[in-house]
This record gives structure tokens, C-alpha cells and sequence, in this order.
């Protein structure tokens, strides 16, 4: 299908080519979102369709693309094709457009999209995994298509990892940036000038379309990019003459995440990750415990004495019972654990396979800014701060790891005192 005789960028008109994943990304400025909305309007007008927008979240309709398709609409003069309602769009031949948050959709929900010719998947970088393995098999219908446009945040991302890095064969993937829209806007190009001369570490994501070294707003965004050009997130093998310790943030219902540490003369290697939820503790001393390594301490952080109200016994005696050996991390506080997180970063290497979860953590462990104040705060609570939580606890204890076995206590030689002779 070629495209009518409308303004579009050359490289986003392969959107009226059949491919079963459109997928647009890029800087800002290079008119993926007004061209996605102006190709779906005009094959709307076509041919019947049933088009689903989605994103990640949507709270109310005002979160969707539903205004931009709006102003479409009149741009291109089709209000005669199209009637505007309060959360969907009809066409007069029969076509729908309708909108949905993903986030909120299980595998059962979801199932009323079924029946979708077309779904444009919006900002489609804050899409979770969860949310494409539930939407993509849910789009079933012969020759029906699935059209993805996003400004690229973190090459971790999963819409990065399933159509950039490793695109399925049915793909037609397209970068397209400020300097591929012939009508890029004077006002634009000015505001891309200045962002070029202030902000050389942000231009090259906001404008470029090129991903990030951490999230904007990152705590450690300065420490992740100094390791990555140092080449410190690199293959960490197993050194069986050091010991290995293990650092813990302790959760069920939230992740429990483990961190495997080394340490060498002048550096700490991070050479594995262990993260999941809903497990018990002699699962995760069944997991350590198969790696077979020359173990050292489970460093375990200070609301580990709290004990089970099931066994009566704290986190410290069940692994002692399960065969681990435990310390305790100091409680220093958030702020002067992050400081020492700093501190230490610049002696650290990832093992990039092994600890390639943490590592996402890190890039993505950030404060929380209460719009009340527009202050950054305390760590946001989410997916991510469980790995920054434990490097953050690897930090406290990193200058007591030790190499060598603790020697035991020196026994102490008990006798009676005698009263009568003084001896």
C-alpha cells in the first residue's frame, strides 16, 4: 500500500508498507507521533479498522494520543470522515480508534483487544516486559500490525532489547530524528542550539535519539558513565583464592537481591546478581550454596534480627541453621550510605552477564521529587531500589571484607577460686 499525497518525512513512509512491527524511534523534533497519527487517520478513512492506542499508563483519556489525533483530524480537514467522542474516535466507514493504559491490563483483560487491526504503541519506552508479552500475542488478527514509537531512554529498556538490539524478522525499524523532518521548526532549532552549547551530556539523547548511560535523575548517572568509558562493566570471572561475599536486601512479597562481591588488593568485583521475590531463605541458601565458591560472609542488613513470627527464629539463625556464616551491616543511614556508594564506585567492576540486573538497578535508582516542593528526596520505592539498596549496603561493609578465615576466639581457662589459700 503506498501512501496518499500528504506531507510525511521519507523515512516514516514505509508506515503504509505491511510489516507486522512499524517501529519508529529517535531524538526530538523528527515527527514520529504527528506522522503515526496522520498515517492511521488516513488508512482509517480507507478502509474499516479497529485501532487501538495504547501506553503504558493512562489514567484518564487526557494521557492518551487521543488530542494529538484530534488536532489531526482538523489539520487535514477529515472532520467529515471522523466523529470525536469523549475516550474514542469513529470513523463514518466504521472505524474505531480506542485507548487503553497497559498497565492495568492481566492476560484475561487484555483479551477484549483481540479483535484490533492496528495498535500503536506510544512512549513506548516506559513499556514494560510484562506489558509486551501480554499485548503482542493478544494482537492476533491476519495481517495485523503493531506500530511502536519512542524516544530511547536506557539500551536496558525492554522495547530497546526486543526491537533495536535483536529486531524479529517481520520488522521495519527506522530511526528518525530532528534533521530528517523537512518542517522542523525554527523555534525547535533554536532550543536544539542552546540544548547543544548547555547540556553536551543530554543533547545526545533529547536530540540524537542515542540512549542513556542511567535515567534522567539518576543517583549514581555521574558513576555509571566514568565505569562504562573505563571499562568497568566487563567480564568479571570467579577468583578462587578470594572469598566471596554476599550482601543482602532483605524482601519477600518485595524482591530479595543478593550481591556477589570479591575483593582484590585495590578493587572490589562484583562477579554475580541473585534477585527474585516470593522465595524462602533456604531457597536462597540452596542457590548460593550450588555455585560451589570459597565463601566468605552473608552480610545482612540490620532488620535481619527481626524475628519470624512463624519459627520464632531471626534471618541470621535460619541461614546459620541452613550452613551460612552472617555479619551484620551497620545502620548508617540512607544519605552517608549513598555518599559511600560514591566513594566506592570507582574501584568496582560488574561482571556484565552476571551482574547485568544490578547494574540495570543502578541506572535506574533514583529520588523521588514531590511535586509539592519540586526538591529531590529520599529513593523512589520500586522495582529498582532493591539493587541500589544492596550496593549501597556494599559500600558500608566494603573495607571489612576480609580474605582470610576469622581465627576463633581464644578459649578462656575457667578454675574455682579458693577462699583459703587465695588460689
Amino acid at each position: 500500500m503506498s501512501g496518499p499525497d500528504l506531507e510525511f518525512p521519507a523515512k516514516l513512509r514505509f508506515l503504509f508498507e505491511p510489516h507486522r512491527f512499524k517501529v519508529a524511534y529517535g531524538g526530538r523534533g523528527g515527527a514520529k507521533s504527528w506522522a503515526f497519527a496522520r498515517a492511521l487517520l488516513v488508512l482509517g478513512s480507507m478502509t474499516r479498522l479497529r485501532i487501538l492506542c495504547t501506553r503504558e499508563v493512562q489514567k484518564s483519556i487526557k494521557d492518551s494520543v487521543k488530542r494529538l489525533l484530534d488536532d489531526q483530524i482538523e489539520a487535514m480537514g477529515m472532520q467529515r470522515m471522523y466523529e470525536s467522542l469523549e475516550t474514542e474516535i469513529r470513523g463514518v466507514n466504521g472505524t474505531e480508534f480506542f485507548f487503553a493504559g497497559l498497565q492495568q491490563h492481566t492476560v484475561d483483560s487484555i483479551k477484549s483487544f483481540e479483535g484490533a487491526d492496528l495498535c500503536w504503541i506510544e512512549e513506548a519506552q516506559t513499556v514494560s516486559e510484562r506489558s509486551l508479552n501480554i499485548l503482542i500475542p493478544t494482537i492476533r488478527k491476519p495481517d495485523s500490525e503493531i506500530w511502536v514509537s519512542f524516544n530511547p531512554q536506557l539500551d536496558t529498556d525492554p522495547v530497546w532489547k526486543r526491537f533495536i538490539e535483536n529486531p524479529p524478522t517481520n520488522a521495519r525499524v527506522q530511526k528518525v530524528n530532528w534533521n530528517d523532518n523537512p518542517w522542523f521548526p525554527t523555534v525547535l532549532e533554536a532550543e536544539r542550539q542552546h540544548c547543544q552549547e548547555t547540556d553536551k551530556d543530554n543533547y545526545g539523547n533529547i536530540w540524537e535519539g542515542e540512549c542513556r548511560s542511567s535515567v534522567a535523575g539518576a543517583i549514581y548517572s555521574k558513576e555509571i558513565a566514568e565505569a562504562l568509558q573505563a571499562q568497568r562493566i566487563c567480564p568479571v570471572p570467579y577468583d578462587p583464592r578470594l572469598k566471596v561475599h554476599t550482601i543482602w536486601d532483605l524482601g519477600f512479597n518485595d524482591s530479595m537481591s543478593i550481591i556477589l562481591a570479591q575483593k582484590g588488593v585495590s578493587d572490589l568485583r562484583v562477579i554475580g546478581y541473585l534477585e527474585d521475590n516470593f522465595k524462602t531463605l533456604d531457597w536462597y541458601a540452596a542457590e548460593l550454596n550450588k555455585m560451589n565458591y570459597n565463601w566468605g560472609y552473608d552480610w545482612l542488613p540490620h532488620d535481619a534480627k527481626a524475628a519470624d513470627f512463624k519459627t520464632g527464629l531471626n534471618t541470621h539463625q535460619i541461614l546459620k541453621k541452613l550452613g551460612r556464616r552472617t555479619k551484620e551491616i551497620p545502620n548508617i543511614g540512607i544519605e552517608m550510605g549513598i555518599k559511600a556508594a560514591r566513594m566506592l564506585f570507582p574501584r568496582v567492576y560488574f561482571d556484565k552477564v552476571k551482574a547485568a540486573r544490578l547494574i540495570d538497578c543502578l541506572k535506574r535508582y533514583r529520588r523521588g521529587v514531590p511535586t509539592t516542593t519540586g526538591e529531590p528526596g529520599s529513593p523512589v520505592h520500586d522495582a529498582f531500589s532493591h539493587g541500589g539498596d544492596s550496593f549501597r549496603y556494599l559500600a558500608v561493609v566494603s573495607e571489612q571484607l576480609r580474605n582470610e578465615d576469622e581465627a576463633p576466639a581464644p578459649r578462656v581457662e575457667t578454675r574455682t577460686y579458693d577462699t583459703a589459700t587465695g588460689y
